[in-house]
């Protein structure tokens, strides 16, 4: 059944960008005595629409990751499959989506309490994940991501409703200010940037390499940089980076030595489930984002070693 619902967040339909305030809280959180952050963390959360967290799993655990990542990029299966991203001019892996649902070890991630438990907790209620991926941004040949916020892309491509999602990041790499690390424009998702231009047809396949609609004008980037400023989200392997689906944010190429790779989980509170999607489009496949039947993750302790 189609369901039909008012665009709140419309975008790409004029030939001028649109600004508005988000309609969201930015968290859900309840019972702040009982919270597994600090009211500080929480606090910079809801201001930045961000956070860093050091160190969260341990030398161990990475490495049995990045085994994982070593193994999936020489497996033609992997690099086969339509799941498999590859950079727009050097032809090397860039990602590899839908994890939780390939990959066993990696559903476990999807499910640890530590990064899962937090989201859940700021959401407030259950959640499923929207979407997955392995990101490898390789020394020499890494490239660039432009200025995007993601809740732009979900809600006009996959129909998502509204902005009750977060995505996790987990670094499996040193992340130095050298080698292309996640930039973002902290104070940016209490606004939305209504973009200028129509959805190409199938544009999933040209923008999972090198996004060129759904992203903000100059003039907007501008005025929320001069506002808010730049901060970049270094940080050691293991550490974690959570950030709210519309804080606008981007990366630089990588012209050192140093890979940088990640495993990244969107999380969607299940009452956010996708929609026909608002730019007329078909949905975008379901490897990129989930469409249901949704189960709610069984979120818990995790051992991997």
């Amino acid at each position: 059944m189609t369901i039909v619902q008012a665009d709140l967040y419309p975008s790409r339909q004029h030939n001028h960008p649109s600004w508005q305030q988000r309609l969201e809280p930015i968290t859900y959180r309840r019972d702040v005595r009982n919270a597994p952050l600090s009211e500080e963390q929480l606090s910079r959360f809801e201001r930045d629409g961000f956070l860093v967290l050091d160190k969260v799993f341990s030398a161990a655990e990475v490495a049995l990751f990045k085994d994982e990542l070593e193994r999936m990029r020489h497996d033609p299966a992997v690099l086969q499959a339509p799941t498999a991203i590859r950079e727009p001019d050097s032809g090397a892996l860039r990602s590899v989506f839908a994890i939780h649902r390939s990959n066993p070890l990696f559903a476990r991630v999807a499910r640890d309490q530590r990064t899962a438990g937090l989201i859940r907790y700021l959401l407030d209620g259950d959640l499923y994940v929207h979407q997955s991926r392995l990101n490898l941004k390789p020394g020499f040949k890494g490239k660039e991501f432009y200025w995007h916020s993601d809740f732009e892309t979900w809600h006009t491509e996959d129909g998502l409703p509204r902005m009750r999602t977060i995505s996790c990041s987990i670094l499996l790499t040193d992340n130095q200010p050298w080698n292309g690390p996640l930039m973002l424009i902290p104070g940016s998702h209490r606004h939305y940037i209504g973009c200028v231009g129509q959805t190409p047809e199938n544009h999933y396949e040209k923008s999972l390499r090198r996004q060129e609609f759904g992203i903000p004008d100059d003039d907007s980037l501008a005025e929320l940089v001069e506002r808010y400023g730049i901060a970049q989200a270094t940080g050691m392997a293991g550490s974690v980076v959570l950030f709210d689906c519309n804080t606008l944010h981007g990366s630089n190429s990588n012209i050192t030595p140093s890979p940088r790779s990640n495993l990244f989980f969107v999380y969607n509170h299940v009452d956010n489930q996708p929609i026909t999607p608002f730019d007329g489009m078909p949905p975008r496949p379901e490897f990129v984002a989930e469409r249901g039947p949704i189960e709610p993750l069984q979120i818990g302790p995790q051992r991997y070693l």
